[in-house]
């Protein structure tokens, strides 16, 4: 897997992103395993609560396109910050109903900075687990 292009789909999923309020563009880039790509971005609106980010709209076109969790090699998030940027808190939520557990998530920035994680590693204990446990 090439993880710097992995980043660029994101950064080209961020150069789309709607941000008029907030001014901070999110991208996003999910890697198939059939080698495509989905690229997203966060579009925001002035009832700030009806915006959505770039993770959740990328993963939410991975479903509306066919693709289903195993389908997915890899993710990407980026943002114009000085270390590589994280997801919400609700982001993380979707992530993990999402995408299998062990998924390498990439957080990055537009330099290139990256650091490695899994959908596991962002969120220990999602509603799944928690509702399964004993």
């Amino acid at each position: 897997m090439d993880v710097n292009k992995l980043i660029e789909k994101a950064i080209e999923g961020r150069s789309l992103a709607y941000t008029p309020y907030s001014k901070f563009k999110v991208g996003a880039a999910i890697l198939l395993k059939d080698g495509s790509y989905i690229i997203g971005c966060n579009v925001e609106n002035v009832s700030y609560g009806l915006s959505n980010c770039a993770e959740r709209t990328t993963l939410f076109k991975m479903i509306s396109e066919g693709y289903t969790k195993n389908d997915v090699e890899a993710f990407a998030i980026v943002a114009n910050t000085e270390n590589p940027v994280s997801p919400c808190g609700a982001c993380r939520q979707v992530m993990a109903e999402l995408l299998n557990k062990d998924t390498p998530v990439f957080l990055a920035n537009v330099e290139g900075k990256y650091k490695r994680t899994t959908v596991n590693e962002l969120l220990p204990y999602s509603f799944e687990e928690i509702e399964n446990a004993d």
